[in-house]
């Protein structure tokens, strides 16, 4: 059985007694009994303080909605928001309430997702106001062998891109957080709880643990793992399925002929994945309310599948054949379009580079980030 940090934090007594904690979770953060982090840390330690990454401590706020300030019910802790519009990060004040930094937040292993991004900046943040902080480390549910796609280039840096990872990382984050801690030179006062039973070669359903979604947008394992490559769709017009019961799984537009575009991708004949027709109106996001012709995405083979991969290929199968695609424009005026923060370079929009050049580059640099990489596993494969 997985244990994760949180399941091992009675040997870690000295890193949490007679400390102010804060506290940076989600619904995610439970034990092996369902018990949540809060709860452990509120009922055996001083926890005097919650921080609120996207979609909230409690996971009541929808994707890309804002995190007030405000009492924690069930605690009366106060919960302070790490998803501000103005700001994401710590802020003086913060810190100033807590001795002690604790991370708890299963991951997915994909660099857009964005509480990586709030872990790093909440790490950096401590490492300048001189503050320890504790990630109990959770398993990475993609494995920790395989990595795909391209290192995002420092200039395309964002909140759903913070690091120079590539998309799939192939990390814990614990061990996210000593690669960052050492290669930025933060010289944090940083600690890792380790999980115990974890081997890098395993994937989630390998673990026998109960999948928690960690956002609404990922309700299952099979939508995790084909995120990495699905969710380059939310910088285009076409719906990526939020809004429908397979959010990241369901691909489409009003604009599209699904059986043709089954029918085509079917043909590459992709690892680990098949496509099937699909019809769907979505009840929020992209084309709200309106008929979308597209595919849905079966994995067939969870080792063989090659999301990123996978997804390049949609995006230029139905970039190249509907004159009505486009990526969408930045969200304001001077950023870059949202296509380039998740993609980390601007290739994507690159009328020159076709597919097959697109993903040597990709590979060549997610091979080179693997070898880089392994001096900070913490784990055995």
């Amino acid at each position: 059985m997985i244990r994760n940090g949180i399941d091992r934090i009675a040997s870690e007594g000295k890193l949490f007694k007679g400390k102010r904690l804060g506290l940076i979770t989600s619904p995610t953060g439970l034990n092996a009994e369902m018990k949540t982090t809060i709860r452990i840390l509120h009922e055996n330690y001083h926890l005097a303080a919650l921080f609120s990454p996207e979609h909230g401590v409690r996971g009541d706020i929808p994707a890309g909605g804002m995190v007030d300030t405000y009492t924690d019910p069930a605690t009366g802790v106060p919960v302070y928001s790490l998803y501000r519009k103005e700001s994401k990060r710590l802020t003086p004040d913060m810190l100033d309430a807590v001795d002690t930094v604790v991370y708890d937040i299963q991951d997915v292993g994909v660099r857009y997702y964005t509480f990586i991004s709030t872990m790093l900046l909440a790490l950096e943040d401590c490492a300048k106001a001189g503050k320890m902080f504790v990630v109990l480390d959770r398993q990475n549910p993609l494995g920790g062998v395989t990595v795909e796609g391209n290192v995002l280039k420092p200039e395309f840096s964002s909140f759903v891109g913070h690091y120079p990872l590539p998309v799939r990382y192939g990390l814990t984050a614990g061990e996210l957080a000593v690669m960052a801690n050492d290669q930025m030179g933060w010289k944090a006062d940083l600690h890792v709880v380790r999980c115990g039973g974890w081997k890098r070669g395993m994937l989630f359903p390998d673990t026998g643990a109960m999948w928690i979604h960690p956002s609404l947008g990922i309700p299952r394992f099979e939508t995790a793992l084909l995120y990495s490559g699905t969710c380059l769709f939310e910088g285009t017009n076409l719906s990526e399925g939020r809004g429908t019961a397979f959010p990241f799984e369901m691909i489409g537009a009003p604009y599209m002929d699904a059986e043709r575009l089954t029918d085509e991708m079917n043909a590459m004949r992709l690892p680990g994945v098949w496509f099937r027709p699909a019809y769907f109106k979505p009840a929020a996001s992209k084309h709200e309310g309106q008929q979308c012709g597209g595919v849905q995405l079966h994995v067939t083979d969870w080792r063989a599948v090659r999301p990123l991969e996978t997804g390049v290929k949609l995006l230029y199968a139905v970039k190249e054949r509907y004159e009505a695609f486009s990526f969408l424009p930045p969200i304001r005026e001077g950023s870059r379009p949202f296509i380039d923060l998740l993609g980390g370079d601007s290739l994507y929009r690159d009328e020159s580079i076709r597919p097959a050049e697109l993903l040597e580059r990709y590979e060549a640099e997610s091979r080179a980030f693997a070898e880089q990489k392994r001096e900070y596993h913490l784990y055995e494969e």
